[in-house]
């Protein structure tokens, strides 16, 4: 299963980013999705989750800031990102992986399989 990210680049501190991750029809009807972020030599932090039904998943540390959109047309999940700040730089990555009995929740999207190859978003104040 193919997953790609885009939309990442450079935004000053308070801006807004939209992220897009696009994979196959099945899976974008059908996997658990989400997204991850890490900086080098940190650990992976698992930031938002979309069920196959559409419900969404945040973790707390972008909650209320961040939100998720679908474009189901173009098999594409959006990552909506506002109020930005300096410790939101890093890589992102897209994740999706068939879960039916697992809650697709943040915590959740780093056993995902299927991964892009991440999109870098840098918040400059």
């Amino acid at each position: 299963v193919e997953v790609s990210e885009s939309g990442g680049g450079e935004v000053q501190s308070g801006g807004s980013l939209r992220l897009s991750c696009k994979t196959s029809s099945y899976a974008f009807h059908n996997y658990c999705m989400g997204w991850f972020r890490q900086v080098p030599g940190w650990a992976p932090e698992a930031i938002a989750a979309r069920a196959s039904d559409g419900s969404t998943r945040f973790a707390a540390s972008v909650k209320g800031r961040f939100t998720i959109s679908e474009d189901p047309g173009a098999n594409t999940l959006h990552l909506e990102m506002n109020n930005l700040k300096s410790e939101d730089t890093s890589m992102y990555y897209c994740a999706a992986d068939y879960r039916p009995t697992v809650p697709c929740v943040p915590e959740a999207v780093l056993s995902l399989a299927y991964r892009g190859k991440g999109t870098q978003v840098t918040v400059s104040s």
